[in-house]
């Protein structure tokens, strides 16, 4: 089997490999760890790198197949094989495998080796040989086309995602409780053609966007309506998705069209660390919830709605920030009749954003304090820390000095006030006299530090740094 997928690229494309010989057992034998087998299998037998395989599936779907039912861009199983008016991987698998859609959709060893067909397909169409096959640096251009992005920039942002997964590693557990792991390597990507592609990672264009941290992505115009609100309407709602389907894959898929549904939404949220694109200005009337469509702003969240492991804390977090600052510009109250799922608005079909959504989480995000970071010094120094003094930093922030009377030490933090969820410029230190200050600084999203020193009978220096603010003291607090 090995001699003929390594003869040539048309050979390849044109032969129909049997499931039953990529399981490798009898249909009786039963394995312990059945994903982490047909990972292997398909890896083996398509000569497509093991670790990179999981890492791309793990991007798409966290290795959950949601029993057959497609994500919202038509994309199924643990692979996220498209079926689409633009796509049609999970077709080309079929070819490329001999199996029937109807397997390839539901049954999880089917679909990765569905998967690992069609990347191999495309490294053949794009010439990696059997050694470059060996290197997973040289794969990401395959990885870039699976993802079947709308433009060489989102393209690119797929594939990242994927090397940036395989760079921090893989340990999960799928639906049934097996646990699929890979462990981090470095891997410098060979990008090709797409190192000229816009970094949607780091690129953003200010006078594009409503929200400052956000990066801007244009929707295709056909998905949303060109307004002049809130002049033409109101906007006093704020409506919460789940996208069911990945960052990339939701900026893409508003990005296709025309299309006979028309779908957008103003801004979407990556679950890993809370990044935001915005897709359509807030002006303008994004197509996302119905009747609601006038008077809201749409924020998508990467993820689907029956698997918890998306909604991350850093995504709550950078999201609620989001939701605030809409809030605070438009005037919308924060609370639970003005920000809504969109299973609430009238005559929606949807469900989203689901049972695992925490309401009561995202809300005490939005709502807390009158700063809204949820962060206090306190809670960052720990239990038994109390405040003796603190300094503001301008707007941007305030930095604390706190004492612990049961062990002797003093501990500084520094607490943002404004760039809430967006890591930006901060630090707290700490100077014990006749010892080396110490400091904590760098990009953060709410607080530095914290830094704390053993201080008894000791004087202090203390200060920290928030935007463009900085306070310093004087030697103080002695003994």
């Amino acid at each position: 089997m090995k001699a003929r997928l390594r003869r040539s690229a048309a050979l390849l494309a044109g032969s129909l490999i049997p499931l039953s010989l990529l399981m490798g057992q009898p249909a009786s034998a039963v394995s312990a760890d059945p994903m982490t087998d047909a990972f292997a299998r398909a890896a083996t037998t398509y000569e497509v790198p093991r670790d990179l395989l999981v890492t791309l599936a793990f991007a798409e779907t966290h290795l959950d197949g949601h029993d057959g039912e497609p994500s919202a861009s038509g994309g199924y199983g643990v692979m996220h094989l498209v079926s689409n008016p633009t796509a049609h991987t999970l077709e080309r698998a079929a070819t490329l495998t001999n199996q029937p859609l109807s397997a390839l959709k539901t049954d999880d060893a089917a679909n990765i080796v569905g998967g690992a067909a069609v990347l191999r397909a495309y490294a053949d169409d794009l010439g990696l040989d059997a050694t470059a096959r060996k290197d997973p640096a040289k794969w990401y251009p395959v990885v870039a086309k699976y993802g079947n992005a709308a433009s060489p920039d989102v393209a690119r942002l797929y594939a990242d995602t994927v090397y940036d997964l395989l760079a921090e590693g893989v340990d999960a557990d799928t639906p049934a409780g097996e646990s699929v792991t890979v462990r981090p390597q470095a891997v410098e990507p060979d990008r090709g053609a797409y190192a000229r592609a816009r970094d949607l990672n780091t690129s953003a264009a200010a006078a594009a966007v409503d929200y400052p941290s956000a990066h801007w992505v244009p929707a295709h115009s056909s998905n949303y309506a060109i307004s002049s609100r809130p002049t033409s309407d109101a906007i006093d709602r704020i409506v919460i998705h789940v996208a069911q389907g990945s960052y990339a894959g939701t900026i893409s898929w508003f990005q296709t069209g025309p299309r006979p549904n028309p779908t957008s939404a103003h801004y979407v949220v990556r679950s890993s660390d809370g990044d935001i694109t915005q897709m359509v200005r807030e002006k303008d009337r994004a197509f996302h919830a119905g009747d609601y469509n006038r008077r809201s702003v749409g924020i998508e969240h990467e993820g689907f709605v029956d698997n918890a492991s998306w909604f991350t804390d850093t995504m709550y977090r950078a999201s609620a920030a989001l939701t605030r600052n809409i809030a605070d510009r438009y005037g919308i109250p924060k609370d639970r009749t003005h920000i809504v799922g969109h299973h609430q608005v009238p005559g929606a079909d949807h469900t989203d954003p689901g049972p695992h959504w925490d309401w009561t989480k995202y809300m005490q995000y939005v709502t807390n304090g009158s700063g809204g970071n949820p962060h206090t010094a306190e809670s960052v120094c720990g239990s038994g820390y109390t405040v003796i003094d603190s300094a503001a930093l301008g707007t941007a922030g305030t930095v604390y000095l706190l004492y612990n009377s049961g062990n002797g030490y003093n501990c500084v933090a520094t607490i943002k006030r404004t760039s809430l969820g967006t890591p930006t410029a901060t630090s707290a230190y700490l100077e014990v006299q006749g010892r080396t200050r110490v400091t904590d600084s760098g990009n953060f999203a709410y607080y530095a530090g914290p830094v704390r020193a053993s201080a008894a009978d000791k004087c202090v220096k203390w200060g920290g740094k928030a935007g463009s603010a900085v306070y310093d003291s004087p030697f103080e607090h002695c003994g």
